[in-house]
C-alpha cells in the first residue's frame, strides 16, 4: 500500500542541510515525490515541503531520524483539506497562426499566462495543484510540447496560525535596533 505525506519542514539556512536531509530519506528507502526549498520570512531559516511517497513503512521513523538533525528547526505533516498547496509549470507549446487561438483559448481557461511568445511557439505559466497541471498538459499535448518544466509543490497551512509561532527551538531574529 503506497500513501502519500507532505511535510513542511523549518531548517537552519546552513549549507549541507538539504544533503542532509535528503540522504536520510534515501537511507530510509523512501521516495521522495517532490522536494522544494526557499527562504522564510527569517533570513536564517529555510523551507522544506517534502512530499514523500511511504509504502508499507510508518512515517513517524523518518520523522524521529529529522528531528534528531541539528538543523531541523520543525516538522509539521500538512493534511490535504488544512493546507493551500501549487505547483509552478512553464511549458513551451507549438502555437502557429492556426492554432495559436485554441493555446490562448487552454490558457484563459485554466487562468494560466503566457510568458514568452514566438512565431511558432508561446511559454505558458501555470500554477495550481498537481491535477490542474495534469489536466492542462493534456489540454496541450495535442498541439505539441516542446519543453516542459515542473516546480516542486509548496504548502502553507489554513488559517492565521502560522509554523513558526510553535517552534521547540527558538528561531533568532534580528531586532530593527540592529542587535
Amino acid at each position: 500500500m503506497s500513501t502519500t505525506h507532505t511535510l513542511s519542514v523549518l531548517v537552519e539556512n546552513k549549507p549541507g542541510v538539504l544533503a542532509r536531509i535528503a540522504g536520510l530519506f534515501s537511507r530510509r528507502g523512501f521516495n521522495i515525490d517532490s522536494l522544494a526549498v526557499g527562504p522564510t520570512e527569517h533570513a536564517e531559516v529555510s523551507r522544506m515541503t517534502i512530499v514523500v511517497n511511504v509504502e508499507g513503512s510508518p512515517l513517524e521513523q523518518v520523522t524521529k531520524q529529522l528531528n534528531k538533525l541539528v538543523e531541523v528547526i520543525k516538522i509539521v505533516e500538512l493534511d490535504g483539506p488544512l493546507s493551500v498547496n501549487r505547483e509552478l509549470m512553464l511549458v513551451k507549446v507549438r502555437a502557429d497562426a492556426a492554432t495559436r487561438g485554441q493555446v490562448l483559448d487552454a490558457v484563459q481557461l485554466f487562468r494560466a499566462k503566457v510568458v514568452d511568445v514566438a512565431v511558432d511557439a508561446v511559454t505558458i505559466e501555470v500554477t495550481g495543484n498537481a491535477d490542474k497541471l495534469s489536466d492542462f498538459r493534456q489540454v496541450l499535448e495535442p498541439f505539441g510540447i516542446r519543453e516542459l518544466v515542473q516546480s516542486g509543490m509548496v504548502a502553507i497551512g489554513r488559517g492565521s496560525r502560522s509554523i513558526s509561532e510553535r517552534t521547540p527551538r527558538p528561531i533568532a531574529v534580528p531586532t530593527a535596533a540592529g542587535s
